[in-house]
């Protein structure tokens, strides 16, 4: 029962005072990445309208790559018959 004691005066002498350090530890760090995450969300909000014309600059680079195919179809072609 003497051991029992001791080791309950152990555990609220030293695993207690180490837990609570160390969970504030983790707080502190779970507290700075929110902070962290808050700051980029904001930044990601004002990105958002920078991508108001993408689609429009989508659909002039597929029209170039039709374009562009079917001149190097012809091209190749060409060259087939010189070649041949």
């Amino acid at each position: 029962m003497r051991w029992w004691r001791i080791g309950n005066v152990a555990l609220i002498l030293l695993v207690l005072p180490l837990v609570t350090y160390l969970l504030n530890r983790v707080l502190a760090g779970l507290e700075r990445i929110r902070h962290a995450s808050d700051r980029i969300v904001a930044s990601g909000a004002e990105l958002v309208s920078d991508l108001d014309g993408v689609p429009d600059a989508l659909a002039t680079t597929d029209q170039t790559i039709k374009d562009v195919s079917a001149g190097a179809a012809r091209y190749g072609d060409s060259v087939a018959k010189l070649l041949s």
